[in-house]
């Protein structure tokens, strides 16, 4: 069971015990992505990641990677459009190391000049890096399309344009407002002990300002497009989606158990018919990114140029059958006890356990257990996932871009009449 409490200052602890483990990971978690970026500073989120690892007042960047690596644990962070997380896996040992390197990254960086240009450099080639891999390019040109201006479409590592933009005095401003005690909720799991964890976090995370209540930009307007974009590649890289659901919405289960039969695995629709019946692609999958007030739920494939339209038939089809006839008793079964297995997997890693603590406080003002989303899971019909399914799956609210050479462009219109797309 975890265990929460709340700092003099708004900061939240959440704590769960394991006793059987003989490590500890804990995760700073802070309210602030990409989604929080205005025009101009795009990437700043991101950026400031990785700033935090390039020396503070006590250690040095060398020495701060030393730090945890030098007794066998993990030091590393990673940033989302929501949210940016800071975190450490360390021997129960080495709980007060890792609480006193990441409170000197919190509160002790230096974001000295030099290592502003230079880290600079470092984005632009991941950036650089990004682009020459356009099976994860699209994705965010999917993003940028149906959400136009909106901040939730812009690149989670900004342009080459934003990152030279970037000032001392940004990134400064950006941290007192954001990385501020409301916006903080400190998780920890392992072989701890809850009042033990608070005894050590409470002086160091309790007392310090910064900054005030988060106000996100209003829900995006979604705009069904469909956009061919040219590059030299050996494949066609294809996304197709429709606007999806925000975290609170209360069909979010039966889409899990959708998007699961439709491409969330091996055995899925998609990737049998696609990959193991015709041969078409390697990899074909579908997936759901849920975010405050809003999600997308989309389909991608990269297949040889020529086998785009067949490919792109294909997923309509499939997605008509499921829309027409709904699913099966069994595949609603077996999905079910796929995702739950998947679930109870996961608890046996203290890092999951700290993941799920760190990130469902975070969004939803409350930890979630895994027994209140299984009881959620069970309770979902068929009938739910059928009605769920034609809810997202809409003709006028679907999108398709491509990447890939020129001359395979389709016509998205004569395959809807030829899958019967009602």
């Amino acid at each position: 069971m975890y265990q929460k409490a709340v700092l003099p200052n708004g900061v939240r602890v959440i704590t769960e015990e394991i006793d059987y483990v003989r490590s500890v990971s804990i995760g700073l978690w802070v309210g602030a992505g990409s989604r929080d970026e205005r025009e101009g500073n795009e990437g700043i989120s991101h950026f400031i990641e990785h700033m935090l690892f390039k020396g503070t007042k006590n250690r040095t960047a060398r020495e701060l990677a030393e730090s945890l690596e030098s007794v066998g644990g993990q030091l590393n962070a990673f940033t989302t459009k929501e949210f940016t997380c800071f975190y450490a896996k360390v021997l129960d040992e080495n709980l007060d190391l890792s609480i006193d390197v990441l409170s000197d990254m919190f509160f002790n960086s230096l974001f000295d000049e030099k290592e502003i240009e230079k880290e600079k450099r470092v984005v632009i080639e991941e950036i650089k890096m990004y682009e020459d891999s356009p099976d994860e390019l699209i994705h965010d040109l999917f993003s940028e399309y149906v959400w136009d201006d909106h901040p939730l479409g812009k690149p989670i590592l900004g342009t080459e344009e934003s990152i030279r933009g970037l000032s001392r005095e940004k990134i400064l401003d950006y941290l007192s407002h954001h990385y501020a005690p409301d916006n903080l909720v400190v998780a920890v799991a392992g072989k701890i002990n809850h009042e033990d964890v608070l005894k050590k976090l409470t002086p160091i995370f309790g007392e310090f300002k910064r900054g005030g209540k988060r106000i996100l930009e209003g829900t995006p307007k979604e705009q069904a497009i469909q956009r061919y974009n040219t590059k030299d590649t050996e494949q066609m890289h294809l996304i197709i989606g429709v606007p999806g659901l925000g975290q609170d919405d209360e069909d979010i289960y039966p889409m899990h158990i959708f998007n699961n039969i439709l491409g969330g695995g091996l055995s899925s629709r998609l990737f049998q018919e696609i990959r193991e019946q015709r041969g078409l692609a390697y990899s074909v999958y579908s997936y759901h990114s849920t975010y405050v007030d809003t999600g997308m739920f989309a389909i991608y494939a990269g297949t040889t140029p020529s086998n785009t339209q067949e490919v792109v038939e294909c997923i309509l089809a499939e997605l008509q059958e499921m829309r027409a006839n709904g699913i099966t008793a069994d595949e609603l079964a077996k999905t079910k006890a796929q995702i739950k297995g998947g679930l109870y997997l996961g608890l046996e890693s203290a890092s999951s356990r700290m993941s799920r603590l760190g990130k469902t406080e975070l969004c939803y003002d409350r930890v979630i257990s895994p027994e209140e989303m299984v009881e959620k899971l069970e309770k979902v019909t068929l009938e739910d996932v059928k009605r769920v399914m034609n809810r997202l799956w809409v003709k006028n609210k679907l999108s398709l871009v491509m990447l890939g050479p020129a001359g395979h462009d389709i016509d998205l219109e004569s395959i809807f009449k030829k899958v019967n797309w009602k």
